[in-house]
């Protein structure tokens, strides 16, 4: 089941600027600063309400976020949803019809399983799940 909007991910080419805007912006100062590997990606995060802000820099040109660059440039990049468990939902997804990106959960930031829907499913949203790992 679905819970709440866990956070908006932001695609950046450049993570230490765009944490100088964000920091303006929002007037905050507390990053939460994360590599994760298996994604390609560096994050830094911080907190507005009960929702996260994740700012998204890939680690390497050929990681799905410097792609999604190329592509589209800087931007939002997807939502994400929390859910009691993202095998489960993966699975009544595709039930549903829904295309997935990851038949599996992998690893995410912030100790989630994660896995993405496939924004042709979703009116070009890409639509994140994840899971906190107890």
């Amino acid at each position: 089941m679905i819970k709440n909007l866990n956070h908006i991910g932001i695609a950046v080419a450049n993570l230490e600027k765009a944490i100088e805007a964000f920091k303006k912006i929002f007037q905050v100062e507390l990053f939460h600063i994360e590599s994760v590997e298996s994604q390609g990606v560096k994050i830094a995060s911080f907190r507005v309400g009960e929702v996260l802000i994740e700012l998204t820099a890939p680690l390497s040109t050929d990681s799905p976020i410097a792609k999604f660059i190329e592509k589209r440039g800087e931007g939002i990049h997807h939502l994400a949803f929390e859910v009691d468990d993202v095998e489960n939902e993966l699975n009544r997804l595709k039930q549903e019809g829904i295309s997935v990106v990851n038949e599996q959960p992998t690893e995410g930031a912030h100790q989630m399983r994660i896995a993405f829907l496939h924004p042709k499913s979703t009116n070009s949203v890409l639509i994140e799940l994840c899971q906190k790992i107890l």
